[in-house]
Formats: structure tokens, C-alpha cells, sequence
């Protein structure tokens, strides 16, 4: 009997951009009817990879056979024709259609629009019936929660007949109730002989859905293995290519005086929808308390307010003195001032300016400190500079070199310089937003190692995460955002991922059990919808 045929096999796939070569000589095979995970660093090259597959890039060398047969895929058009879909990190949905629109878009049979969701709505009620898909067609995909978002973008690629999947890291936004769901909605899609892509940095997600694992460092794939065959820590090494501690290292907190207190504090957006509800809070020096919540649920307002960037009402004392809200010193300038220091969640566009140096970067938002002026009107630049190369060292940036610019750097490195610029300011109290997103394993490593740092130095830090395994290994207590409102506070010993997830969703009664459907209807009844975070 001759041997099954790989669904994907690609064959010495080598693409360079100008000097960067993203992937060298790669050869993988997909078996039909598992679920393969891809893991590696910032840039190991998976993302150039998939591109290629899904024809967003055209390998320089290289061949791709789809069940046996060689096929070239020059655009993504193609690529659905040999029946690949791709569901993307960032939902590729226009929000102002609805579920059924969205589907049929891009795959409409004719001129006349009716009988393309005719049909489209018969399909839908069959997959949703197959694969534990259920979703409401005529929902408006703004007024529906992430989870059920990322359903629609399976279902447009089961719509246009993929047999083959790719997901890119498709957990980041999912609530844990949501992301088992996921889960069984995988493995029901694999049992009817579908084959899946999983791109993910979770180690715990690929040692729970996938069959196989291949392993990608710098450009190349270093290892395929079975995934009952392998474990977190060997696929951490294999992936950094040193040992990684994979817990978060760290001695019982010692709370000191208290240096930020919130009460009573309400966010209104330029929409006139009300995204912070009567938040109080607070937090000593020496403790980290993590804010938990899908995306979209207030935390990112919450974050500007404190940061400068967000009026709000209510009060904001730190270390005793209320701060502005409202008025001329409301700003991130004033904020810094006070010993705020703010790590934004989206690094790129309010973190860095990309198209500066790095050492004009260190001094992004301190400009104004007397130490970096020669006199009233001239900066001292070479002072930043020989500053920023120091820091760049200490902080482990690679290439340590000054004069590159910010979009020269992986996402691990950006991350790292916007770290050295806040940390290394001494503040009293450190706004931290998604501090690792993105970031590969052995960064997430190093910047875990430093937050805790500057909580032993008594430093007080604000911790906004949508990852749970992060919340919980850094934080001393957990408060849980939802709908703008925080539901409860939990200690990390004393809690676990079901019942956050629980509060996530808005669930406060954590004892019962609950369904899925429970959990996406709260999710999706939220007041103003949840935003989603870029």
C-alpha cells in the first residue's frame, strides 16, 4: 500500500528580504487530518513562511505540494483554489457587515448579491451543524464578542471548501472559556479529515491540541517531533537554544506604603460610550497588581487615565496627592512629573516613533530633563546616546546599537528599549500594558525578571495583560475587568484560570458550572462592545 500523501509539503523553501534572509532552506510535511503546530522566536521566520504558503509571498527557492501534487501559489486566490484558508491574528472582518455578508464577500457568485446569501445562509446552517459552529447570521460583527468573530473567519474559509487551516496565534484575545471551545471546535474539524496550522508561542496550547510540532530558529527549522514525544521545557530550548525558566521566579511581596489610590474613577470615549464604571483601587509600593480581562473591557482607558492620555472624573491620589484629570496637567508630560512611568500596550504606535533612532526613542516623553539639555535650546545628543548604549546592555537589546532605527529591531527588542526608557526612570508607579505580547519566549524570560525587580526595589506597578499564565505568575492580587466595571479581586493562590475566566466574562456567581454560551453571550451583551485592541 503506497504511503499517504502529506497535505502540505514544502521543499527547500529559502525568501530573503534585501540582506535578511527570513527562510533558509525549509522543509516541513503536514500530515492530512492532524493538527501541526509551528512555534520559534520574534523572527524565526514562521510568519514569512505561512505568507508563502498562503501566496501573501513568493518563495525566492523552494517547491509547495498540496496532497502530493507540486502547486504554485503566486496570490492568495490561489491559495484558496487548493483549498487553503488562513484565519489571522487580527480578524481580516469588515464590522459593519453582518455575519452572512461577511462570509459571502470576496466569494459572491455573480453580479446579483441575493442569491449569493441565498446560499450562503443553507451553507452556514450546515457547517454550524457539522462542526459545533453556531453563530447568528444576520448579527452585525461589531455587536458580536471576539470569540464569535474568530468563528466567522473559520467559516468564511470552510465557506470557500479549505481542507487546510492556518491560525495564527488565535487565542490573544479569547477568554479561557472561549479558547477551549476553540479547542473542541479544532478537534471536530480534524475528525472530518480537515488539516490544521497552529502558529502559537503558548507551549501549553501546542502540548494540548497538536499531534506534531516544528520548531523554527532564525530562518530555519531546527526539529519536527510528535508532541507526545516532547514537553514545554525541551521545546522552550529547542526554540531559544539555551534553557528557559518557564515560571516566573519570584519571593512573596512585601507591601510597603500605599502610592496610588483610586476611587470613584469613569471613562466616557469621544463616542459618548461609558468604558470605565466607577473603578476604585489601590496599590502599595513592593506589589504588582494585574489587571485581568478580554480585550476591549476598559482596561486600556484605564491605562490612558492613569498615563495622561485620557480625561476622566472620579480621583487618582499618588502617594497622597490627587493628579489632574481633566484640567492643563492631565497629560503624560504632568504624569511623569509625579513618578508615573507607562508602558503602553501597543508598542509601535504610542511606545516608539519607528522611523527614529533608538537613543532619540530613550528620550521619547523626557526630552525636557535637564540632564539631557546643553543649555535652554539644544539637546545634549551625545549624552543620550553613550545613556542609551548603556541601557541597550543592561537590558540585553540586540543589536545594542544606538543609531538603528526603531523598526530595525524585532518586536522583543522594541519592547525591551520602551522598558529601559520607563524602568530606568525610577518611578514610583509603573503602567505596564500587555508587556509581552508578542514577544518570544526567552524576551518574555528577561522582562518578566525585571518587573519583579523593580517590585523589590518598592516600586508599585500596574500590570494590564490578556494573558492568564502571565497574570497570575507576576501579579501579588488580580482584579478582574469587565463591561468597564471590576468584578472582583482574587489573590493568585487562591484563584485559577476557570474561575478568572468566569469573572472575565462577567460571571460572578464562580462556583457554578457554566456553558460556553453563557460565557459568549455575556461576552457579547458587554456595554459599548469591546474594542479590539491593534
Amino acid at each position: 500500500m503506497s504511503e499517504t500523501a502529506p497535505a502540505i509539503e514544502l521543499k527547500g523553501i529559502s525568501k530573503s528580504f534585501g540582506p535578511v534572509q527570513a527562510n533558509k532552506d525549509i522543509s516541513i510535511r503536514v500530515m492530512p487530518g492532524t493538527i501541526h503546530g509551528i512555534i520559534g522566536e520574534n523572527g524565526a521566520g514562521k510568519s514569512t513562511l505561512m505568507s508563502i504558503l498562503y501566496g501573501f509571498y513568493k518563495a525566492d527557492a523552494g517547491e509547495i505540494f498540496i496532497n502530493g501534487k507540486k502547486t504554485e501559489i503566486p496570490d492568495s486566490q490561489s491559495a484558496i483554489a487548493a483549498g487553503i484558508g488562513m484565519v489571522f491574528q487580527h480578524f481580516k472582518l469588515v464590522k459593519v457587515f453582518t455575519v452572512l455578508e461577511n462570509v459571502v464577500l470576496g466569494a459572491e457568485d455573480g453580479e446579483m448579491l441575493t442569491p449569493s446569501l441565498v446560499k450562503a445562509r443553507d451553507e452556514l446552517t450546515n457547517l454550524a451543524q457539522e462542526y459545533g459552529l453556531n453563530v447568528d447570521p444576520d448579527a452585525l460583527i461589531e455587536e458580536i464578542g471576539v470569540g464569535m468573530q474568530q468563528r466567522v473567519e473559520i467559516l468564511k474559509a470552510l465557506y470557500r471548501q479549505a481542507d487546510i487551516l492556518i491560525l495564527d496565534e488565535p487565542t490573544g484575545v479569547l477568554t479561557p472559556a472561549e479558547a477551549d471551545q476553540l479547542f473542541r471546535i479544532l478537534a471536530r474539524l480534524k475528525e472530518e479529515g480537515k488539516t490544521i496550522i497552529l502558529i502559537t508561542h503558548k507551549l501549553r496550547e501546542i502540548m494540548e491540541i497538536t499531534d506534531t510540532v516544528s520548531v523554527m530558529r532564525r530562518g530555519e527549522m531546527t526539529a519536527t517531533v510528535k508532541t507526545a514525544d516532547t514537553n514545554p521545557a525541551e521545546l522552550a530550548e529547542l526554540m531559544v537554544g539555551r534553557k528557559v525558566l518557564l515560571r516566573v521566579d519570584k519571593t512573596p511581596a512585601k507591601p510597603r506604603e500605599t502610592v496610588v489610590e483610586v476611587r470613584g474613577l469613569n471613562v466616557t470615549d469621544s463616542a459618548g460610550v461609558h468604558r470605565v464604571k466607577d473603578v476604585s483601587f489601590e496599590i502599595r509600593g513592593g506589589e504588582i497588581l494585574g489587571i485581568a480581562g478580554v480585550a476591549g473591557n476598559g482596561q486600556s482607558e484605564l491605562l490612558e487615565v492613569l498615563g495622561g492620555y485620557e480625561k476622566a472624573t472620579g480621583e487618582i491620589l499618588i502617594n497622597g496627592q490627587a493628579i489632574d484629570l481633566t484640567g492643563a496637567h492631565s497629560d503624560g508630560q504632568s504624569r511623569r512629573k509625579r513618578g508615573i512611568a507607562h508602558v503602553p500596550e501597543d508598542r509601535q504606535n504610542e511606545g516608539l516613533i519607528m522611523d527614529f533612532q533608538a537613543w532619540e526613542n530613550m528620550a521619547f516623553g523626557y526630552h525636557h530633563d535637564p540632564n539631557y539639555q546643553k543649555n535652554p535650546l539644544l539637546m545634549d545628543n551625545r549624552k543620550i546616546r553613550d545613556e542609551t548604549q548603556a541601557k541597550m546592555e543592561r537590558f540585553d537589546v540586540r543589536p545594542p546599537n544606538p543609531d538603528l532605527m526603531a523598526k530595525s529591531f524585532s518586536g522583543g527588542n522594541q519592547q525591551k528599549i520602551v522598558l529601559a526608557r520607563e524602568i530606568e526612570r525610577n518611578p514610583d508607579l509603573l503602567l505596564v500594558g500587555q508587556p509581552t505580547r508578542g514577544v518570544d519566549i526567552g524576551a518574555i524570560e528577561f522582562i518578566h525578571q525585571r518587573i519583579i525587580e523593580l517590585r523589590d526595589e518598592g516600586k508599585a506597578i500596574l500590570l494590564v495583560s490578556v494573558e492568564l499564565d502571565e497574570i497570575l505568575g507576576l501579579s501579588d492580587r488580580i482584579a478582574v475587568m469587565f463591561d468597564g466595571r471590576i468584578m472582583g479581586e482574587r489573590l493568585p493562590e487562591e484563584t485559577d484560570e476557570k474561575e478568572l475566566g468566569l469573572l472575565m466574562a462577567g460571571i460572578t456567581d464562580t462556583k457554578t458550572d457554566h456553558s460556553v454560551a453563557e460565557v459568549e453571550a455575556q461576552l457579547a451583551n458587554a456595554g459599548g462592545a469591546p474594542r479590539k485592541e491593534v
